[in-house]
């Protein structure tokens, strides 16, 4: 061995590190060269780099002493030492070993992709330098998270098992042990009400016999936290101002299964409003400020109140433009136990909108969206308008989703933009379908319906039907935007033929052409007034065996019959969202009549109601309302057939047959079942609980729903050759179901099932228990 490589005078780090003098060196010392010994995997440019003694450099042996622990601190090695021979200085280095693997075993309550996030924050993830004490600290870090879930049974176990080449493997063996459950809770402090009331404000709960099907029993800090919070509220929303928390005590059973729970209050006394102030710059009138309070001189102090009160103060002044105002409030307490409250209100700057911006429209184009935002450009931003504008891009239906941010501009303390974020989803459908029939030969039929038609926000709707009997087709075309200003028009064209020489064809059918134009004005935010006009000619063929009311009414009023109609509609939509909604309103009362000119005179009313409370985020009540009549006048005698309402079927009284519902049909051949034939009246309601499916998160694009049903179609005037029609509205004729239903709106376009149970059918009823809908979009 070289006369270097001799340990004549080592200085161990610890020595160093514990500030023991070196007396083997001299004061000042110079070293000709410097080495390295013990280097595996670091290099030795980084050990140069982390020890500041240069060759050639007079030093002295507190300079060392410093060096050696700037080398140790880099966390590299284990045990650095010093050794001298002659003009030479050599570092003797004992490098630490590195991570080859980490298995981490028996955890099942935290992911495995969580606890290696949380070793590799601690320092210990594979390819780096093992430190021992990092993986102590991960020990008790791990614990504590077992323990914030109420396991405290929880136990974590490491090996480190030795590799060859100063490589280590570390293994994380964790039991998780159980859940601790609740035994007691008790209160101490509270003399106003008893243990029984305020356990009343807790989720957390002691141990029951149905605690198996339950959570409630098992403790855990953060649900702890959250009681102690809610019971802290309810408290205050009673007056008790000064209302504390003074300790709370958890103590668990010696087997870490069991957990009591003491919870020490002060409840101090009811304090009662005195007086209301303001201060500050209100911005608005104080009296319209004051209105929004909602706590008055007299009754008891409420928590919940005043923080109702400062937003809504915050709503108004944002309302203006100041956009980040600030709203305080000052309890004055006295000894009477009153108390004045002033609220303080800091407006700061006006804020305006530098940018509106939309992002996640892909379809859509940017200026169908922007017609809807109310909030301009420029302009002072006004959180309602901004608000509303987030609604009517909700109402849209086009999007299952919205979200909108308000981030300040950089650098400028009166600017925003406005951030508006959008996930599109299916607003149309394409239904495409091929028969055959003996008589009509192969049957083709297709369906195209689109709300945003290549996202120019127009609604446009085909379908063609051709068999070698009947020939449809129907195109529409709604520009809800017709003018800048809202204007919608709608352009509306069918087509349909029917050869009886090609089909035996019983009953009847009708060979009818037309069109029909909509114009739509709005008269407020949710409301539009619109009128209708069209023109139709129908002419009605009978089969081989017609029904007796077919046959009066073409020896009647004809075969054949041509009809001008205008119509007026007023709609009101304050749904929260086009589709799928869950909270709001919407109702639309339209009516058409014959004009002269027309072959028959005959009106119509219709009325469509909604109306949805939202009880939380998840739940709603749904309440639904369809009311129609409809009537011949002056020279007619009675309605046409063909104009008859029907009802039953998804959308109308589900768990019986579409269209099966109402008067039935007189067959004119012996054997013949009748069939519903249809009424002047319409009379549907409904009832439905929206609520959510637990193990699906995302519900933006998914509704279910448990209804009642109830429904049925009547005639005031029956046809003089009738035998199975009843004349009058009889309310004990109504249908009734209940059930449950779905609605997905699925990638492949909107999906709409039912399972219903009819409650007082009867006999001759159609009933069916499954019903489902299926379109496909493109």
């Amino acid at each position: 061995m070289k006369s270097w490589k001799k340990r004549l005078l080592p200085v161990c780090i610890s020595a160093v590190l514990s500030g023991l003098p070196v007396s083997a060196y001299s004061a000042n010392y110079v070293f000709d060269d410097l080495l390295v010994e013990g280097l595996q995997r670091v290099t030795s440019g980084e050990v140069y780099s982390s020890f500041p003694i240069k060759p050639k450099v007079t030093v002295t042996k507190e300079e060392l002493v410093a060096a050696s622990k700037q080398l140790f601190a880099t966390g590299l090695f284990d045990d650095v030492s010093l050794e001298r021979d002659g003009s030479l200085l050599l570092l003797v280095v004992k490098e630490r070993p590195s991570i080859d693997k980490i298995h981490i075993n028996g955890n099942d309550k935290i992911k495995d992709e969580q606890l290696e996030a949380g070793l590799a924050q601690s320092g210990l993830k594979e390819g780096q330098i093992f430190q021992r004490v990092a993986l102590e600290q991960v020990e008790l870090d791990l614990e504590r998270m077992y323990h914030a879930q109420g396991r405290y049974s929880a136990s974590i176990n490491t090996e480190v098992e030795t590799l060859p080449g100063n490589r280590v493997v570390l293994n994380v063996n964790i039991n998780e042990g159980d859940v601790a459950t609740i035994r007691h809770i008790n209160f101490t402090g509270n003399d106003r009400f008893d243990n029984e009331e305020l356990m009343k404000r807790f989720e957390l709960e002691p141990k029951q016999p149905w605690s198996l099907f339950s959570s409630a029993s098992q403790y855990s800090q953060p649900k702890l936290q959250g009681d102690l919070e809610r019971l802290r509220n309810w408290y205050l929303d009673r007056g008790y101002l000064k209302f504390n928390t003074d300790s709370t005590q958890v103590s668990v059973s010696p087997d870490r299964l069991d957990i009591y729970v003491t919870v020490n209050v002060t409840e101090g006394d009811v304090y009662n409003i005195r007086e209301i102030k303001l201060a500050g710059d209100l911005v608005v009138d104080p009296d319209e400020i004051l209105d929004l309070v909602e706590l008055a001189p007299g009754e008891p102090f409420s928590g919940t109140k005043l923080e109702n009160t400062r937003e809504a103060i915050r709503k108004r002044l944002g309302k203006e433009g100041f956009t980040f105002a600030n709203v305080t409030s000052i309890p004055e307490e006295h000894d009477d136990q009153t108390v004045t409250l002033t609220f303080a209100v800091s407006p700061g700057k006006r804020t305006y909108v530098r940018r509106i911006n939309f992002t996640g429209n892909v379809t859509t184009k940017d200026e169908v969206l922007r017609r809807e935002i109310t909030q301009m450009e420029a302009g002072s931003a006004s959180t309602d308008a901004i608000k509303n504008s987030k609604v009517r891009l909700e109402r849209l239906g086009y999007f299952k989703n919205v979200q909108v941010e308000t981030p300040r501009v950089p650098g400028v303390d009166d600017l925003i933009d406005v951030n508006f974020s959008v996930e599109e989803q299916p607003s149309g459908s394409l239904n495409a379908s091929v028969g055959y029939s003996e008589n009509s030969g192969i049957i083709f039929g297709a369906g195209v319906k689109q709300n945003n038609f290549l996202g120019t926000g127009n609604n446009v709707s085909f379908s063609v039907n051709k068999s070698d009997s009947v020939q449809k087709m129907d195109i529409s075309v709604l520009d809800p935007y017709f003018t800048l200003d809202g204007v919608s028009r709608g352009i509306s064209v069918f087509y349909q033929e029917s050869d009886l020489e090609e089909e035996d064809i019983s009953g009847f059918s009708t060979d009818s052409f037309g069109t029909k134009m909509t114009f739509g004005y709005p008269i407020s935010e949710t409301a539009r007034l619109g009128m209708t006009v069209g023109a139709e000619n129908i002419k009605v063929h009978t089969g081989d065996e017609p029904v007796a009311e077919v046959l009066d009414f073409i020896a009647t009023e004809g075969d054949q019959h041509t009809a001008f109609k205008i119509g007026g509609f007023m709609t009101d939509n304050r749904l929260n969202r086009g589709v799928l909604a869950t909270a709001g309103s919407y109702q639309r009362l339209s009516a058409e009549v014959t004009i002269p000119g027309s072959d028959m005179n005959f009106y119509k009313i219709d009325y469509k109601g909604r109306y949805l409370h939202a009880f939380n985020d998840d739940f709603s009540l749904k309440f639904r309302t369809d009311l129609a009549y409809a009537n011949a006048f002056g020279n007619s005698n009675q309605l046409p057939f063909y104009e008859h309402y029907f009802s039953g079927g998804l959308g109308s009284v589900r768990g019986f047959e579409a269209n099966s519902l109402g008067p039935m049909s007189t067959p004119t051949v012996d054997g013949d079942d009748p069939s519903a034939f249809g009424g002047n009246v319409l009379i549907e309601a409904g009832i439905e609980l929206i609520y959510p499916l637990w193990f699906i998160e995302d519900r933006s694009s998914l509704q279910t729903t448990a209804f009642i049903d109830a429904g049925n179609v009547f005639a005031t005037k029956c046809s003089s050759v009738s035998e199975n029609c009843t004349k009058g509205i009889e309310l004990d004729e109504l249908r009734m179901s209940v059930g449950v239903g779905l609605t997905w709106l699925s990638p492949i376009g909107p999906l709409d099932f039912s399972i219903a149970k009819p409650i007082n059918d009867k006999s001759g009823d159609d009933t069916q228990f499954l019903q489902f809908s299926i379109g496909q979009t493109f």
